[in-house]
């Protein structure tokens, strides 16, 4: 694929690198393994970190509002509470973190991209000041 096509500036440009003017989109099928995409290590560490900022915070919430409801409901002594309780906290918990292990990644793809494409995009025109 070394053909060459011809810019608006009259300097040839690598189909590899052209993008849509319209929608940054990229025209040829290797772009789309490029530099927009979020490497994998860096896509593995925003999944961790945001199952376990999600698991947390899941657990806390769920600790913090279940077990209020379980203690009026349940009379009896504290372990009964607790292993009543305590499952449907796990389930919310993971819950949390499977969302956000998933939705912080592709925000960080989503940011990355909108980066490239304002990056890369034609400058505007200029103001007259």
């Amino acid at each position: 694929m070394d053909e060459s096509n011809p810019r608006s500036t009259g300097e040839k440009a690598d189909i590899r690198t052209m993008r849509c003017p319209h929608c940054a989109g990229p025209l040829a099928k290797e772009m789309e393994t490029s530099e927009w995409t979020v490497p994998p290590l860096i896509r593995d560490s925003f999944s961790m970190i945001g199952s376990a900022v999600g698991g947390t915070a899941g657990a806390f919430y769920g600790f913090n509002h279940a077990m209020p409801i379980v203690r009026r409901w349940i009379k009896g002594p504290m372990w009964l509470q607790f292993l009543i309780g305590a499952p449907p906290v796990i389930i919310f918990s993971s819950g949390c973190a499977g969302v956000a292990g998933g939705s912080i990644p592709a925000l960080a793809q989503l940011a990355s991209s909108s980066y490239h494409a304002v990056v890369s995009s034609s400058p505007s025109p200029p103001s007259s000041t």
